[in-house]
């Protein structure tokens, strides 16, 4: 019988006392690991915990050579899927070997921030390893994510896969926080380099198809969408919402942003970006930034869209693994896809058990998708199914 070189648990715990609920994981990671400590801890935690707290009661319980995490917008794993919770997962490898960095001042410099993520790899080093992969955790609300991904590239020389999300906070949108070790920060991003002797697969997909006409951004500042073929943002949102025969009120709009986001058409299929908010020159606000001159459309889609994405990005990143079996798999999807489906977001999460059959996942509802691999949709996105899947 063949003996896997990897051994991970997948905990979670839903006792809200930050110091209580550390504790409770640690003793759910020492257990599942057979009494050993693990090489590698990977966090997502609700806003509703201290943060701080939580982390070093977690840390004091099982001694993880490399923690990192971040704040989230709905947590889950194999066995449970919902908010207010914190989940992980816990590595033990002969096979992988890990290491950290984090970047801060990602609103102001985001080169230097990749510099120094990147500083602290630990590349080949003695022993060669083919496969070279990057978990990335950002604070979303310091923006740039687009950039941020695109200098890790630069500094890694294109030789490493990139995928993870930003960090969320149940749909407050007021701080979201990554986690290195025991420190928590804003205004930063931290990556867990990843680095095996076999293929780490990584699937991307959204299940959004355009439900209106292509138009031309003829005028944004990042984020703010100010124009579309030279006509305020919120009148073409209110046109669509006329002509569809939808409820769309401008003192209230996500409700009907969370079913009708933005398309961005780059030639390869369409990178998303939902809508958040209306400014009082008609300009309109989106999760991500908007490039001027791109051609958009408004995109729509059903839960079973949702749910076919997750289970074909699950089987794109199983199909990359060249025949190794799958041991685990971490998930990203967007907070505006729990907010959607409300209930039916366990509907999306059978979709990536049936795909991965036994083996066992976590991840969180994050404020956009980092994806960044040979052959994948490239790039930080919105309202896309992340799957990555680690060989046994």
């Amino acid at each position: 019988m063949n003996i896997s070189p990897t051994t991970t648990a997948v905990v979670y715990t839903d006792c809200l006392d930050s110091e209580e609920g550390g504790r409770m994981l640690a003793q759910k990671v020492i257990t599942g690991l057979n009494g050993e400590t693990p090489d590698a801890l990977i966090l997502f935690v609700s806003p509703r915990y201290n943060l701080r707290v939580l982390v070093q009661a977690l840390t004091d319980g099982c001694h993880p050579a490399v923690l990192v995490g971040c704040s989230s917008a709905g947590e889950f794993t194999s066995q449970m899927h919902g908010d207010g919770r914190a989940c992980a997962i816990a590595i033990r490898s002969s096979e992988l070997k890990f290491a950290a960095g984090i970047g801060r001042g990602i609103g102001k410099d985001r080169a230097a921030a990749a510099k120094a993520v990147v500083s602290a790899f630990s590349g080949s080093g003695t022993i060669p390893h083919a496969y070279s992969s990057g978990l990335v955790l950002t604070d979303a609300l310091a923006g740039h994510a687009d950039e941020l991904i695109e200098q890790l590239t630069i500094c890694t020389g294109g030789n490493y896969q990139f995928f993870g999300g930003g960090a969320g906070d149940d749909a407050r949108f007021q701080q979201t926080q990554v986690i290195l070790g025991t420190e928590v920060a804003t205004d930063a991003a931290v990556v867990l380099e990843i680095l095996s002797h076999k293929p780490i697969g990584v699937g991307v997909r959204h299940g959004w198809r355009p439900a209106g006409k292509p138009m031309r951004v003829t005028e944004s500042n990042g984020p703010v969408l100010v124009s579309l073929n030279a006509m305020r943002a919120v009148d073409v949102f209110a046109e669509h919402a006329a002509s569809t025969g939808q409820e769309f009120d401008p003192a209230n709009p996500l409700p009907f942003f969370l079913h009708n986001i933005l398309g961005i058409d780059t030639g390869e299929g369409f990178r998303l970006r939902v809508p958040l908010a209306i400014g009082q020159d008609g300009s309109v606000t989106c999760a991500a930034e908007i490039p001027p001159g791109a051609l958009v459309c408004i995109m729509g889609t059903d839960a079973l869209s949702a749910r076919n994405a997750a289970a074909d990005a699950t089987r794109d990143a199983v199909n990359q693994l060249q025949g190794n079996e799958p041991k685990f798999a971490l998930f990203f999807d967007c907070v505006a896809t729990r907010l959607r489906m409300g209930k039916e977001f366990g509907y999306e999460l059978d979709g990536l058990k049936e795909a991965l059959g036994s083996i066992q996942f976590a991840g969180c509802n994050t404020y956009g998708q980092v994806a960044r691999s040979e052959g994948q949709f490239s790039g930080f996105h919105n309202c896309t199914a992340v799957v990555c899947v680690f060989p046994a």
